[in-house]
């Protein structure tokens, strides 16, 4: 926790299952199933992407259970299905199976990420549409249950309208450091960015700019400093207010792990002090 800050910042990373991390941050020779066990020693929080393509099994989300600590919470994508090819619409069904299919968290369950996708004029013709539909939505989703973060991808529909759909359901509005989406200062400057009981932060960058340059996520390629000090800022005010979750991606600057850990040190939050624990290698 940030001792100049009200509530906690939780920094992490948007998921832990990257090959390209052995050497600079997994052990070399680590065992791909301690991946978890590792990453968990060293971040207090993780964003869970493979939901997004498929809800997981109950005993795979029990195993994410075991394998972490006491305290640690997992922020796990809302499916495709629902946001993507149904999006938002008649699709009760799939959100009762992703909603069951993550039970077993319990108390590990930090939120849900509502990933919606730039939806063009053939989906939504209007602003007004869409909040018709993400209201309606928002009306069925357990938020007391389920808290859930909205992440929309049209720059012209984060305005005081969205702002007031999501925090009539409590819904947290989704700030992100994407290329063509107005950062979290700017948001900051429009409207209340607080929606809900927490604040959601993603550092995504310019997937297709970056992958121009690599497509090997073991380094920082890209100079984001003058981004995150700007962050650091939104979310030390953020803080003030609520507790706040910070996901870094390997788009962002090339390697995420380095990303959230020069952010912790723009925000005076010390590095975790691991425990020493027997590690598998490959040869075990």
């Amino acid at each position: 926790m940030n001792s100049t800050t009200e509530h906690p910042i939780l920094i992490g990373c948007s998921g832990w299952s990257y090959p390209d991390w052995v050497g600079p941050f997994y052990p070399p020779g680590l065992h791909q199933g301690d991946f978890l066990e590792h990453y968990a020693d060293h971040f207090p929080v993780v964003e869970v992407d493979s939901t997004f393509y498929r809800p997981p099994t109950r005993q795979m989300v029990r195993s994410w259970r075991d394998r972490t600590p006491e305290g640690f919470l997992f922020a796990l994508k809302v499916p495709r299905v629902i946001t993507h090819d149904k999006q938002l619409k008649g699709c009760q069904e799939e959100v009762d199976g992703f909603l069951t299919s993550i039970e077993p968290l319990g108390k590990k369950l930090g939120c849900a990420l509502l990933q919606l996708g730039y939806f063009n004029r053939s989906a939504f013709g209007t602003l007004e549409e869409f909040l018709d539909v993400l209201d309606a939505f928002l009306g069925r989703w357990p938020t007391g249950r389920v808290p859930l973060a909205v992440e929309v991808r049209n720059p012209r529909w984060v305005g005081p309208e969205l702002a007031s759909v999501l925090t009539g359901h409590g819904a947290s509005l989704t700030l992100t450091e994407q290329s063509w989406m107005p950062s979290p200062r700017e948001v900051a400057e429009q409207i209340d960015p607080i929606t809900g009981p927490f604040s959601f932060v993603r550092l995504l960058g310019d997937r297709q700019g970056i992958e121009r340059i690599t497509t090997t996520w073991d380094r920082i390629v890209v100079d984001r400093s003058r981004e995150l000090a700007e962050t650091a800022e939104v979310l030390r005010s953020l803080a003030s207010r609520v507790p706040v979750f910070v996901f870094a991606n390997n788009h962002y600057a090339g390697y995420s792990p380095e990303t959230a850990r020069v952010l912790r040190g723009l925000l005076g939050i010390a590095d975790p002090t691991p425990p020493d624990r027997p590690k598998r290698t490959l040869f075990d």
